[in-house]
C-alpha cells in the first residue's frame, strides 16, 4: 500500500507541474504541447546467478512504474532523426522478495520512447530503454544479512528495457502492455554483486494531453478542444551522416572490490585505455571496432608483478545514436593472458558528444561473459572524421 500511495502522490506532483510550468512552448503554436503520464503494474521472475538465495527469488517480483513524458511536436533535428520519439523521467517501486533481505528497491530514471508503428493506427508498437538509479536497497552483511550476494550497496545502477504496444482506447486513453528486463547492479564497486534481474510481463494505462488547451479554453464543459496526440507525420529515411568514419580515443577510471573484501571498504582502482575506429551507416546506426587496455589491480591479490595487471584485448561493436547521445554494445576478447577473466568481455556504455569533438561515457565491463567487473566513467576525442 506504501508502494500505491508513493505512486498516486508522484503522479500528482507531475500533474501539478504540468499544469504549472509551460516547458518547451511556443507562443502563438497550433500544434499544441503534447505530455503523457502512465502508470504501469510489473510482475516476473528472478533470473539469478548466484548461490545464496535461490528461495528468496523463487517467488518472483511485482513493482509498479510510473512515467512523465513530453512528445516533440516541432520538426527538429532530434524529432527527425528519432521518429518523434518521446523522452520523460519515471518513478518505480518494487517488491523483489523478503525485504529484510533485499530492501524495498525504488528508483529515478529518464527514458526514451520510441515509437515502431505508424502514428496514425489504432495499435503501436514501442521500445523504451531506460537508466537510473535504484535506492532503498538493504545490503550485504556478514552479521545481518549473509544470505545476499547480489547487492553490496544500498544504492546501484538500474537499467531497464521495455518493448510492447500500446492499443488507443480512446481520445486520450492508452493501454499498455508488453514484456521487460530490469537490472540493479554497482559493477563490483561493492561486493558480492551478482545483482538483480528482472523478466516479466506488464500491464497499465497512459493518459495523452495538450497543455496548449489552458491556453486555448479552460471552461471543463467546452467543446473548443485541440488534439490531445500529437499526429507524428510518416518518418522519412534516416538521414545520412556528415561523415562515415571516425577515429575516437578514449580513457576511463574506477574502482572495484573483491570478494574476499566483501563488506570492507577495501577498493582497488581500474583503467580502461580504447582506441576505436567508427563506421557510420547513418546519423542513428553504426559499428565499431578497436583495441584495449586495461588495468586492474583489484588483480594484486594474485600477481605481485604490477606488469601482470595489465591486459590487452580487442572488440567489435554496435552504436545507437540519437541526438548527442549513443547507446553503444562492444563484445572483445583478450589477447594476453585473461587472468582469469574468461574469455570474452562486454561493455554496454551510454555516451554523451559534445559539440567540439570530445565526448563523456559511462558504461560497464564485464569479465568471463555477462558478470560485472568494473563500472567506468571517462572522457574521449574524436581527432579524425571523415
Amino acid at each position: 500500500m506504501k508502494n500505491i500511495a508513493r505512486s498516486i502522490l508522484f503522479v500528482g506532483i507531475m500533474m501539478s507541474f504540468c499544469e504549472n510550468h509551460q516547458i518547451f512552448a511556443q507562443e502563438n503554436s497550433t500544434s499544441g504541447i503534447f505530455k503523457t503520464i502512465s502508470i504501469t503494474g510489473h510482475s516476473g521472475a528472478h533470473i539469478y546467478s548466484g548461490v545464496g538465495l535461490t528461495d528468496e527469488v523463487q517467488y518472483g517480483y511485482t513493482s509498479l512504474d510510473v512515467r512523465f513524458s513530453w512528445q516533440p511536436s516541432t520538426d527538429t533535428e532530434w524529432a527527425n532523426d528519432t521518429g518523434y520519439a518521446a523522452y520523460g523521467f519515471g518513478y518505480y517501486s518494487s517488491n523483489v522478495g523478503d525485504p529484510q533481505v533485499f530492501g524495498k528497491p525504488n528508483a529515478l530514471y529518464g527514458f526514451v520512447n520510441f515509437f515502431l508503428s505508424n502514428s496514425r493506427s489504432k495499435h503501436i508498437f514501442e521500445i523504451s530503454p531506460a537508466l537510473g538509479i535504484t535506492y532503498n536497497l538493504e545490503k550485504y552483511d556478514p552479521e545481518s544479512n549473509p544470505t545476499n550476494d547480489a547487492i553490496g550497496a544500498s544504492m546501484a545502477v538500474y537499467f531497464s528495457v521495455h518493448f510492447g504496444g500500446a492499443y488507443k482506447l480512446n481520445r486520450e486513453l492508452d493501454l499498455l502492455y508488453g514484456i521487460d528486463f530490469t537490472h540493479f547492479s554497482n559493477g563490483r564497486t561493492f561486493t558480492p554483486n551478482y545483482g538483480l534481474n528482472l523478466f516479466g510481463l506488464n500491464v497499465g494505462m497512459r493518459y495523452n494531453f495538450n497543455q496548449y488547451q489552458r491556453q486555448l479554453d479552460r471552461d471543463p464543459y467546452t467543446t473548443n478542444v485541440v488534439s490531445s496526440r500529437f499526429l507524428r507525420p510518416e518518418r522519412p529515411k534516416t538521414p545520412k551522416n556528415k561523415y562515415f568514419n571516425s577515429i575516437d580515443f578514449y580513457a576511463a577510471i574506477g574502482t572495484t572490490q573483491n570478494e574476499v573484501d566483501q563488506g570492507t571498504s577495501k577498493r582497488y582502482g581500474v583503467f580502461s585505455g580504447v582506441v576505436d575506429y567508427r563506421h557510420y551507416f547513418n546519423k542513428m546506426h553504426g559499428v565499431t571496432a578497436g583495441l584495449d587496455l586495461f588495468f586492474d589491480n583489484s588483480l594484486a591479490e594474485k600477481y605481485e608483478d604490477t606488469s601482470d595487471r595489465y591486459l590487452l584485448g580487442v572488440h567489435g561493436g554496435y552504436d545507437f545514436m540519437f541526438w548527442r547521445m549513443a547507446i553503444r554494445v562492444q563484445v572483445g576478447t583478450y589477447l594476453t593472458p585473461d587472468r582469469g577473466k574468461g574469455s570474452f568481455y562486454l561493455r554496454p556504455a551510454f555516451q554523451y558528444n559534445f559539440a567540439n569533438g570530445l565526448f563523456a561515457q559511462f558504461g560497464l565491463k564485464t569479465t568471463d561473459g555477462a558478470a560485472a567487473d568494473w563500472l567506468e566513467f571517462g572522457i574521449g576525442w574524436r581527432p579524425f572524421k571523415w
